[in-house]
């Protein structure tokens, strides 16, 4: 219940930040959020990720938060962008060789085999790319990613009967502070219209090494996520209407026309 709670104040926190980015886009970009060119939303889901070149080839696996731009630019064309102002890269259950490659120097209490070793990296992430929709509302999307690290260590994890052990080493200075790569995607449109909630996966695959001098250390990671449009206002719902009426209206008049 402990756990419940302190999960549920992060993500009211996260949410709260995301939200007054939410209010300040509103205010710089003013009506250009309110149309059906320009959608712009909440980001929220998990990734599953790991490490490429490390001797473990488990993932670790988080929650992401943030916000996103979805732009139309013509008939089924999307330019799809934004920034995931909370998300966690990594790997997980580090082997004996990991964590001397990593040279970690944690208690003789925390036994690799009484508990889990995990590297993670905590970043701002900003993806870019080019969707195509089809006509069933079903999209792909292709594009770079780009990430700005902040936090960075390696973390243990023991539970049993009699104690939890939870105990961290950063190692910021160890890794790089950028990475960049390569991002495709699928997703479906729930809504019929131009803009609305959307889910999807997509794959990431760095190019940059995650370690300062080690080549082949790369990130991979699975995204699942929910975009929630919260941009469109009054404004977009008004001249969607008008357009639903002048199509109307044109549709009568041509029944009317080849009736006389």
């Amino acid at each position: 219940m402990k756990k419940l709670s302190v999960l549920l104040l992060v993500l009211f926190l996260s949410s709260g930040f995301a939200l007054h980015s939410q209010v300040l886009i509103s205010l710089i970009l003013g009506d250009k959020l309110n149309s059906e060119e320009l959608e712009f939303g909440l980001e929220g889901g998990g990734n599953f990720s790991s490490i490429i070149g490390m001797d473990s080839k488990k993932y670790v696996s988080d929650w992401n938060i943030g916000f996103y731009f979805v732009y139309h630019l013509k008939k089924s064309w999307y330019v799809n962008t934004g920034v995931l102002v909370k998300a966690k890269m990594g790997s997980g259950k580090l082997t004996q060789k990991d964590l001397d490659f990593l040279g970690v120097n944690f208690p003789d209490s925390c036994l690799i085999d009484d508990g889990d070793y995990a590297q993670k990296i905590n970043a701002f992430i900003v993806p870019a790319m080019a969707r195509y929709m089809f006509k069933n509302r079903i999209y792909v999307e292709m594009g770079l990613q780009a990430s700005l690290r902040y936090k960075a260590w390696v973390e243990y994890n023991s539970k049993n009967d009699d104690r939890s052990i939870h105990v961290k080493e950063f190692n910021k200075k160890m890794t790089n502070p950028i990475d960049v790569g390569a991002l495709a995607g699928v997703g479906y449109r729930f809504n019929k219209k131009r803009t609305g909630m959307t889910l999807g996966v997509k794959y990431y695959y760095g190019f940059a090494n995650v370690y300062k001098g080690e080549p082949g250390t790369h990130n991979n990671s699975l995204f699942l996520k929910l975009n929630i449009p919260i941009g469109a206002g009054e404004k977009a719902q008004k001249k969607r209407e008008e357009k639903a009426k002048q199509r109307a209206a044109k549709k009568a008049q041509k029944e009317a026309q080849k009736n006389k």
